[in-house]
C-alpha cells in the first residue's frame, strides 16, 4: 500500500486525530491567554508574595518538561483524590504550560507600553485598574498578537505529548494505523506534512496580520 492510498483508506482516523489536536491546542491556548494575562498582573504586583507567586509559577513550568507535567497531572493528581481524562488532563497541561510562555508574552507587551500613557489617565482621574483595562491592556495585546499566534503554533507541535497518556490525538492515530498496517515510517510521514501544513498556513496568516497592523500603525 503506498502513502496515498494508506492515506485515504485510514482518513477518518487522520481526520479524528486532528481534531483532537486542534482542539487541545485551542483549548490550551484560550485558557492559557485568560490564565496568562493574570499572572503576568501577578508577575507586577506591588505585593511581593504575589510577585514571587507568579515568579514560581512561570519559572517552574518553563523550567520543567511539558511530559512530566502531563504525568504529573494525569497520573499524580489521582493520589490526591483527583482523577482526570486523558483529554482532561491533555487540555490543563496545555493550558497552565502555556499560561507561563503567554504571561512573559503579555508583560513584556504591557511594560512595551509608554509609561506616560498611564500618567495621563491617572491625571485624568482614572483608577489603576481602569486605566489598565481600557488604556494599556488593549494597546498591549495589539503589540503581543503575532507572538501569541506563534504560541499557538507551538502548541499545536507540542499537543503530541498528549498521545502518551491515551488521547486520539494525530500521533497517537499514527501509532493504531502502524499496529493495524505494520507500516512505521508512511502514517508518520502523514501526520507531518499535515502538522506542517497546518503550522505552516497559521505563519503565514500570522505574517500577514502583523503586516495590517503594522500598516494600522503606520496609518
Amino acid at each position: 500500500m503506498n502513502i496515498f492510498d494508506m492515506a485515504y483508506e485510514y482518513r477518518n482516523l487522520f481526520l479524528s486525530g486532528l481534531q483532537y489536536t486542534l482542539l487541545l491546542a485551542v483549548l490550551g491556548v484560550f485558557f492559557g491567554f485568560v490564565l496568562g494575562i493574570l499572572v503576568s498582573l501577578l508577575r507586577m504586583s506591588k505585593w511581593r508574595i504575589l510577585r514571587f507567586i507568579a515568579t514560581a509559577w512561570v519559572e517552574f513550568l518553563r523550567g520543567t518538561p511539558m511530559l512530566v507535567q502531563l504525568f504529573l497531572i494525569h497520573y499524580g493528581l489521582p493520589e490526591f483524590g483527583i482523577s482526570l481524562s486523558p483529554i482532561q488532563s491533555g487540555a490543563i497541561t496545555l493550558t497552565i504550560n502555556s499560561s507561563a510562555y503567554l504571561a512573559e508574552i503579555f508583560r513584556a507587551g504591557i511594560q512595551g507600553v509608554d509609561r506616560g500613557q498611564m500618567e495621563a489617565a491617572r491625571s485624568l482621574g482614572m483608577k489603576q485598574g481602569m486605566t489598565m483595562r481600557y488604556i494599556i491592556l488593549p494597546q498591549a495585546l495589539k503589540n503581543v498578537l503575532p507572538a501569541i499566534g506563534n504560541e499557538f503554533i507551538t502548541i499545536i507541535k507540542e499537543s503530541s505529548i498528549v498521545s502518551m497518556i491515551g488521547v486520539a490525538d494525530l500521533l497517537f492515530q499514527a501509532r493504531t494505523i502502524t499496529t493495524i498496517t505494520y507500516e512505521g515510517l508512511s502514517p508518520l510521514l502523514v501526520i507531518a506534512v499535515m502538522y506542517f501544513v497546518l503550522t505552516f498556513t497559521l505563519s503565514k496568516l500570522l505574517g500577514i496580520l502583523e503586516r495590517r497592523l503594522n500598516t494600522d500603525d503606520r496609518g
